[in-house]
């Protein structure tokens, strides 16, 4: 469990730095920025799953 924090802690803080990408990208009419924060947002999550799965496969 140790071992599958920090990466865990790792993608919800990349997702919320997304969320307040895309929060500021509506704020300011930013079409790059927002598109940036869906990929922040779609990487986040991307990477937390692979990080489960390999934690219980135990790579």
């Amino acid at each position: 469990m140790p071992r599958l924090l920090l990466p865990l802690v790792g993608c919800v803080l990349l997702v919320a730095l997304g969320v307040g990408a895309i929060m500021y990208a509506d704020h300011d009419d930013a079409p790059g920025l927002g598109a940036i924060g869906f990929v922040l947002i779609i990487g986040g999550i991307v990477l937390g799953v692979r990080s489960v799965l390999r934690a219980k496969r135990g790579v």
